[in-house]
């Protein structure tokens, strides 16, 4: 399979990328440390989410990997994990967007709230919706000519690589609720899809191990959707891991305020 353009280290592409990690780093760090003049420290394994997930993203557009994702498909798989379900689960821990309100100054925190309360975010914010977008565009970038596509233009490439991360940010947030929501669906209605979800990625790397996109040699597309599948559950089972414990602590809250209530009385 070739290539009409490379990420070769030193690239423009690359050089793109490390200057936004920095400045993303830099960003959180300087919120941070003036939100800790307002409010309680910011916890460390915030900050160590966002570096994390933030590396991870880069790692997949930038340097060996990105590199070899042109040529060879268990690579694109491997970016593919790392910027569309571990680097989206990392940030979202990181909590950025509770960092921000806390930074900003509260005329600035009420337009945001303002904005989160519309309806197209609440739209995109809805598990369904987050799921059609992610796994539903993961098969129609490996089932129609979208990869294909990307692996010769720069433009196309670049757009499904922000798609993939946008996607696999906005699914994790719909599930798990990390920075403050003002629409919340129930528990039972996220676990359907997330379950769903997991079922149509699994789906979909057991059909590429079959039917591999065009111009993927057999053995690559092999260990590619064993990867994928495999390695996609690794990440599911960590969000399904922090889905049940939220749902516990809800669970728990809810059987603890009518006992105190009824110890009041």
């Amino acid at each position: 399979m070739h290539s009409h353009f490379r990420i070769d280290s030193g690239s423009a592409v690359e050089l793109w990328a490390t200057g936004l990690w920095a400045l993303l780093a830099l960003l959180y760090s300087t919120a941070a440390v003036i939100s800790g003049g307002k409010h309680k420290p910011w916890p460390l394994y915030r900050h160590l989410c966002w570096y994390a997930g933030l590396a991870c993203a880069a790692a997949s557009i930038a340097g060996p990997i990105a590199a070899r994702a042109h040529d060879d498909f268990t690579a694109h798989m491997i970016g593919h994990l790392l910027l569309g379900m571990l680097a989206p689960l990392l940030i979202a821990l990181a909590s950025p967007m509770r960092l921000l309100l806390r930074t900003l100054p509260v005329v600035y925190s009420r337009r945001i709230a303002r904005i989160l309360k519309s309806r197209p975010i609440r739209l995109l914010h809805d598990p369904v919706i987050a799921a059609v977008l992610n796994v539903g565009g993961l098969w129609a970038l490996y089932t129609t000519d979208i990869y294909l596509l990307m692996q010769h233009h720069v433009s196309v490439h670049a757009l499904v690589h922000l798609h993939l991360f946008l996607a696999g940010y906005l699914f994790t947030v719909s599930i798990i609720y990390i920075d403050p929501m003002p629409y919340r669906t129930s528990f039972m209605y996220r676990a359907v899809v997330l379950v769903t979800g997991m079922g149509a990625h699994a789906v979909l790397s057991k059909h590429l191990y079959a039917r591999p996109p065009a111009g993927v040699p057999t053995a690559q597309a092999e260990a590619g959707s064993m990867l994928m599948y495999y390695g996609g559950d690794a990440i599911e089972i960590m969000l399904v891991s922090l889905f049940c414990w939220q749902w516990f602590k809800a669970s728990r809250l809810r059987m603890l305020v009518p006992e105190q209530i009824s110890y009041r009385k």
